[in-house]
């Protein structure tokens, strides 16, 4: 919008530049003559005068219409960059809602490993793989809970995350993973807290019943990291547009 402003500008005072060089040289030329300017010639300066005084009106007249233009521009490219910027404001809010962007805040961070080695279980491998449920039902109870944010060792949870034994690892949002987990959420730590540790809560069942070493903890602020995937729609569609 400024160049445009600008380059109106430019313009008028080139032109009206213009015109009082040319008077004043013709002035000047005719005063040349010792001053004497002859009664035609004099006539004919008034003349040119008042035609470039008439030009000038015009061309400020011009010029006022050009800065209404601009002033109506500038005022619809304002409203213009208002709604956008609602509009920027309303899609940031919902990546953030769906876990597009890395959030902070309040909240709690539950460390979970496997039971002690001097514990025999009777088989090799991990308990909290094989007993992953463990890890899906945390998620359930703190959304319940109200949680915001959920990450579990820095694999942010959608809704589309998947949990599942693969091999020797545990994959989240298919990215193998193995113990200890670190699973984070952002909310009211104490309602977060309350949801899973209470006396028959899951942190006692996982403690008592699969021998789990597990920690809970309020944290005043947490990081957790964006949904680092792309989520296609292949079937889904808006339904007006069905």
């Amino acid at each position: 919008m400024k160049s445009i402003k600008d380059k109106v500008l430019l313009g008028v005072m080139c032109t009206l530049l213009g015109i009082v060089l040319a008077i004043q040289f013709r002035i000047v030329q005719g005063n040349y003559l010792d001053g004497r300017i002859p009664g035609q010639r004099a006539s004919e300066l008034r003349i040119e005068l008042k035609k470039a005084q008439d030009e000038k009106q015009s061309l400020m007249e011009e010029l006022d219409k050009y800065m209404k233009n601009l002033k109506t521009i500038e005022e619809s490219a304002s409203e213009d960059s208002a709604i956008i910027k609602r509009l920027n404001e309303e899609l940031e809010r919902h990546k953030s809602i769906g876990g597009f962007t890395r959030v902070k805040g309040p909240g709690i961070e539950v460390f979970i490993d496997d039971p002690p080695k001097d514990l025999d279980f009777g088989y090799d491998g991990s308990v909290i793989m094989y007993s992953y449920d463990y890890l899906l039902r945390i998620i359930n109870y703190l959304n319940s809970a109200g949680a915001e944010a959920i990450s579990i060792n820095n694999q942010r949870i959608v809704a589309n995350t998947e949990i599942q034994l693969a091999g020797n690892s545990l994959k989240i949002n298919s990215i193998p993973t193995v113990p200890p987990y670190t699973i984070k959420a952002i909310g009211d730590s104490d309602t977060l807290k309350s949801a899973l540790d209470w006396r028959y809560g899951i942190i006692g069942e996982m403690r008592n019943v699969s021998n789990l070493q597990v920690e809970l903890r309020g944290v005043e602020e947490l990081v957790i990291e964006r949904y680092n995937d792309i989520i296609k729609f292949k079937h889904a569609k808006p339904a007006d547009e069905i």
